[in-house]
């Protein structure tokens, strides 16, 4: 009996194309969106936090009495302008007595034994809700304080709030540059990805056609393979990105006063969506042009 080999051949299907590669180029392509959207974001995070921590001293004439000084914490306390944490305005007394020792322990001389007297005044500190910190902002709130009865003087750091507010506004520029070029740049890769992964399946596009299949039919398996692609690679990116925040976490636990889960969610959000959409499209376009393509072209 003669022995016959078999050789098992394995089909196309329609709709099917190398998987592993297009998957791993999609996947770095979306971490390295998802890895500038967060450095932006905790850069940004920190620059609104070292704002929302400038104190503003609101000095007090020499000669009020302990229940206008009461009263004016309550009238600080109302100013809609007056951060508050956990529901709590941000207003603190600091007396002279208080701030002599600070002073003291900063610059390590007792100049009230040299002086004789004490010649600082008791002050509020308050801190100044995040809309407010814009120059013209700011100096509004300065006049309308220096307003209030009792009030001797309001002094804060203007050099270092100009400053932080230009750095604030270069990050967002920095980021609306850099999130165009890496949003073509990522769309390029994924594009040509998946391009060159449907090119094996060019003439086999061609033959659906010519049997009679409509448009849709040929191009719908083909769809939701790469916008499933596109899903995965985007949910991959941001299990390797929430897996560094992890490490950061680790190793910077400050980190964690920066974080807010909810961004964090939507940029994860965001990548699992844009992949899907970018592989969707990158598909459509591919297969659109394979079935207009004349056939000594598909060669």
């Amino acid at each position: 009996m003669q022995t016959q080999k078999k050789h098992k051949r394995k089909k196309k299907r329609l709709g099917s194309y190398p998987y592993s590669n297009v998957l791993f180029s999609i996947t770095a392509a979306l971490f390295m969106i998802g890895m500038f959207s967060l450095l932006s974001f905790y850069a940004k995070e920190l620059s609104e936090k070292m704002r929302n921590n400038i104190e503003i001293r609101v000095f007090l004439n020499k000669d009020l009495s302990s229940t206008e000084v009461a009263d004016l914490q309550q009238q600080l306390e109302e100013k809609e302008y007056i951060d508050q944490k956990n529901g709590v305005p941000r207003v603190h007394f600091l007396s002279k007595d208080e701030a002599a020792r600070e002073m003291i322990r900063d610059s390590g001389e007792d100049f009230i034994s040299f002086l004789g007297d004490n010649p600082l005044r008791d002050a509020y500190i308050v801190y100044l809700e995040e809309q407010y910190f814009e120059t013209d902002q700011m100096q509004s709130v300065v006049v309308n304080l220096e307003q209030l009865p009792g009030v001797f003087e309001v002094v804060y750091t203007k050099s270092l709030v100009e400053e932080i507010n230009n750095n604030i506004r270069n990050i967002g520029t920095v980021i609306g540059v850099f999130v165009c070029i890496l949003l073509l740049t990522v769309f390029i890769l994924i594009d040509n990805a998946i391009k060159l992964a449907l090119f094996s399946q060019r003439f086999l596009i061609r033959s659906m056609q010519l049997v009679g299949a409509t448009s849709i039919f040929i191009k719908m398996p083909f769809l939701k393979r790469a916008a499933f692609q596109g899903a995965l690679s985007g949910f991959l990116a941001s299990c390797l990105l929430g897996s560094m925040l992890w490490l950061a976490f680790e190793r910077i636990p400050e980190l964690q006063e920066l974080t807010n889960l909810t961004i964090i969610g939507a940029i994860f959000t965001a990548l699992i969506l844009l992949g899907a959409l970018i592989g969707f499209s990158s598909a459509f376009r591919a297969v659109s042009r394979y079935l207009t393509m004349k056939l000594d072209d598909l060669y």
